[in-house]
């Protein structure tokens, strides 16, 4: 028996043998390049507001359509991931992907922008494609852990654009160009960097260890069957309610950081996007500790302790976002923002140390539809910061609200179903049985 062709049940990330773990690192990092280009321009908008003379409401409108293009685009790319597997879902998204990313350079009007940026938003459909593939490659076990550390890598860009774009665009400005110019030739950077990846994706990965979904005879006519029974199920849309709650006050937060830091602190347009990639930087370690602690409490407690899990880990949450609304100097505000960005990140992986088991036959789909979940959710919340009665502290407010509502929505939540076909146990480890919807 071939054993290098089947799902890894151990994750050593400074492993760079094998083609699962080539595929986890590759799908990580193409996440990371995709999360670059997607919030490249967050970090400028300070620029970007006073050269195009955009008003509070038309802020909001752009917040809001950097993420409402994803949800759409992650339902279809979860689908397309089962039909034609991940790594030419991939290299297809890539590509066209960084086409709006390096030409949004040639907007000049409040339309144009937000057209560009509407269009930039179907990349961040790029996390379907990493979990899918992560489930792909590693067993029951560890597919909690393997997809919250390529979860959080990938997040990380996040945290890495709002850092060096504001570097980027200073090195321009110090080679001549105006600040006008500069926001535009730095979006060239992320753009390139996407094409590069689909290149890397397209060599050197593999739809499962056993070869790509048209080498092992997979067939794409039994996937395009969509399985709608899903959507019937409470507990898909428990998961994406919590998605929404935190991988959503994520993506608000990445676009909405910097200009509340130079607003309500005063900071230059480099500190706050230093202190906003702060944020972002946690996910090198916060979201796979998600991921690890579920698979754990998995492994003791089934799937109810990883429900509990979910639960407490969003409850902390959201309370740290209301200490985050109320802090009145920089000080108290980094020490909440880092607080609750430690329990919203471990959500993030907590969240999908369940997906992977409440259907195992419709991983692209449910992955895609608690996806586009966390897209709704910032959809929603970036309502909050367009209006112009309601100030960036009460949006923040209102947030940790509804992120603790939603905890008690979890508590009660039971992800505990029995288990009936024998045939499909094998892939799941004895303490999650009774975890899987029956078929």
């Amino acid at each position: 028996m071939n054993t290098t062709a089947k799902p890894l049940d151990k994750l050593n990330i400074f492993s760079f043998s094998g083609i699962q773990m080539k595929t986890f690192h590759i799908t990580w990092l193409m996440f990371f390049v995709c999360f670059f280009g997607w919030f490249g321009l967050a970090p400028l908008m300070p620029t970007i507001r006073v050269e195009l003379g955009l008003t509070k409401a038309q802020v909001g409108n752009i917040i809001i359509a950097s993420v409402a293009a994803t949800i759409i685009a992650r339902l279809i790319i979860g689908k397309l991931c089962d039909i034609w597997g991940p790594r030419k879902t991939a290299v297809r998204l890539l590509i066209i992907g960084s086409i709006p990313v390096m030409c949004v350079g040639l907007a000049h009007s409040y339309i144009t922008f937000l057209l560009f940026r509407l269009s930039i938003g179907i990349i961040g459909a790029s996390f379907v494609i990493t979990q899918y593939h992560t489930s792909q490659m590693f067993g029951a076990k560890i597919k909690g852990t393997a997809n919250a550390v390529t979860g959080g890598w990938g997040n990380l860009g996040g945290g890495v654009t709002n850092m060096v774009m504001p570097l980027i665009f200073a090195a321009i400005v110090g080679f001549g160009y105006t600040k006008g110019e500069a926001w535009r030739y730095a979006m060239i950077v992320p753009g390139v960097m996407m094409l590069i990846m689909a290149f890397i994706y397209n060599k050197y990965t593999k739809d499962t260890p056993a070869g790509n979904f048209d080498e092992i005879g997979h067939s794409k006519e039994d996937a395009k069957k969509t399985d709608w029974s899903v959507l019937a199920d409470w507990r898909v849309w428990a998961l994406t309610l919590a998605y929404a709650c935190c991988f959503g006050m994520e993506l608000t937060f990445d676009n909405v950081a910097s200009l509340h830091f130079v607003d309500s602190f005063h900071l230059t347009q480099s500190s706050a996007g230093f202190w906003a990639g702060i944020f972002g930087f946690m996910n090198i370690f916060a979201r796979a500790l998600g991921g690890i602690v579920s698979d754990k409490v998995g492994g003791k407690y089934g799937m109810r302790g990883k429900g509990l899990l979910l639960a407490g880990v969003l409850l902390l949450e959201g309370i740290g976002i209301i200490l985050f609304a109320q802090a009145g100097s920089l000080v108290l505000a980094i020490t909440a923002m880092l607080t609750f960005a430690l329990f919203l990140k471990m959500s993030n992986g907590a969240t999908y140390g369940i997906v992977p088991f409440v259907n195992t036959k419709n991983v692209g789909l449910i992955s895609g539809i608690v996806g586009a979940g966390g897209n709704l959710g910032g959809m929603l919340f970036g309502f909050l910061f367009k209006s112009s009665s309601i100030t960036y502290v009460q949006a923040f407010t209102y947030i940790g609200y509804a992120v603790i509502a939603v905890s008690v929505v979890i508590l009660i939540t039971r992800f505990t179903k029995v288990y009936t076909n024998t045939e499909e146990k094998g892939d799941v480890p004895a303490e999650f049985a009774g975890a899987v919807l029956a078929e």
